[in-house]
């Protein structure tokens, strides 16, 4: 295949230009301006962008377990229309993903996919945070790093001998930060919206007190250490200090926490409520002001489906937490960071490419001669409705907006897996 006329964009190597792209075998053999030899493919995308596949480090394929509101499947054709190529998959399946078995049994089913399904383990047996798993022989299994996501690790020794292991692996541990002793009800940020139901929600020190403790247990562990869907202003000050100390600490951030307030829960209900909640404006603009400056790297959707009759649930605050994110990832980054001049496309793109690549050792993230020819290609400037979804769940604020940042096709190992 011989991809014609595109404008290049390579976080990697800083790359931005117009160039062609051949690509032989699944790798990517040549780039710049080149003429298309006999009996090659060619792919036009004049007046399109395109930039390496995207990578979500974080999400939910409910399989096996829930495969009533996702699938390995239905999943991989979700992510591959918004542009993702690889993704990594949370461990809080039933059952967990605490075993080589599970993990097995679910890395092989994910080879059969058109994009590239990794498998994150669980840190704890069961997720009860008191016996870690064999980290060493789950890694060597497949894993691609250690999370318990859903469920925070209260106990700070457990959670820093399970550090000072993957340290020793050199693997990422990912962590969800939000201590149960503080919450009443989950998912509904004390304020607003809390204040508006009736109910006391959850605050934001739930998460805070636990980033701070963790800061430090990931410096003084050495551990590559994830803090996941960060909500919390002070949370991004306590990340970028541990940063500055010298600790090996990541930080997410989704695009609903970077879009939405807990004003969203009062209009949207249920479709807005999510664990970390989304918080006030003062939190929002302090997140993208840690994407600006590099305090937060990664950005990952937490892609969390639940099926219409869950989130139906009444009262509201007893419904599952979580949306629906990989069709909307792109165009909310492109909509909420890039048009209104917080980041640049380059900056937008090293966070959803490069920075989560490196962090888990993927082949992706890097469109040079060589790599795996894994591409997102798309049109920056052209708006688009999101009024339709590949997943079998819908549980999103965000049906029916319109977007910019229109996607005309993903490509994996050289192949077209999504085209619109």
């Amino acid at each position: 295949m011989l991809i014609k006329n595109g404008f290049f964009i390579n976080p990697a190597t800083n790359t931005s230009e117009q160039a062609d792209i051949r690509v032989k075998d699944g790798i990517i053999t040549e780039i710049g301006h080149l003429t298309a030899v006999d009996s090659e493919e060619i792919l036009d995308i004049k007046g399109l962008t395109i930039a390496p596949g995207l990578i979500d480090t974080h999400i939910h394929f409910r399989d096996p377990g829930f495969t009533y509101k996702e699938d390995l499947h239905t999943g991989s054709l979700c992510a591959a229309k918004g542009g993702f190529t690889s993704v990594v998959c949370m461990a809080n399946t039933k059952p967990i993903v605490d075993s080589v078995e599970i993990l097995e049994d679910i890395l092989t089913r994910a080879k059969e996919e058109k994009i590239r399904i990794y498998q994150a383990a669980a840190v704890t047996k069961g997720f009860k945070g008191e016996e870690m798993t064999d980290f060493e022989t789950l890694a060597n299994a497949g894993a691609c790093g250690f999370t318990d996501d859903g469920i925070p690790i209260v106990d700070a020794s457990v959670c820093f001998d399970a550090m000072k292991k993957a340290a020793a692996l050199d693997y990422p541990i990912s962590l969800h930060e939000e201590d149960p002793a503080f919450i009443s009800q989950n998912g509904i940020n004390h304020g607003i919206a809390s204040e508006h139901l009736g109910i006391e929600g959850s605050p934001s020190i739930a998460e805070e007190s636990m980033v701070a403790r963790d800061c430090m247990l990931a410096l003084r562990s050495g551990a590559h250490t994830v803090i996941q869907h960060i909500s919390s202003g002070v949370s991004v000050n306590l990340v970028r200090n541990a940063k500055a100390l010298g600790a090996n600490i990541h930080a997410e951030a989704t695009p609903h926490h970077f879009t939405l307030t807990d004003e969203a829960v009062i209009k949207y209900g249920s479709l807005a409520k999510m664990n970390p909640p989304l918080r006030k404006e003062e939190d929002r603009l302090a997140i993208i002001e840690g994407l600006k400056d590099g305090t937060i790297d990664l950005i990952a959707t937490d892609h969390a489906p639940h099926s219409e009759e869950e989130k139906a649930k009444e009262p509201m605050w007893t419904a599952p937490s979580g949306i629906t994110g990989l069709e909307t990832s792109l165009g909310l980054g492109i909509t909420s960071l890039v048009k209104p001049g917080h980041l640049t496309l380059m900056e937008l793109l090293e966070k959803m490419t490069i920075n989560p690549a490196k962090l888990y050792k993927l082949p992706g993230g890097n469109a040079i001669v060589g790599a795996p020819a894994d591409f997102v290609i798309f049109n920056p400037e052209e708006e688009w409705v999101y009024d339709s979804t590949l997943s079998k769940s819908s549980n999103t604020p965000f049906m029916g907006m319109t977007l910019d940042g229109k996607i005309y096709y993903t490509i994996c190992g050289g192949e077209i897996v999504y085209s619109i």
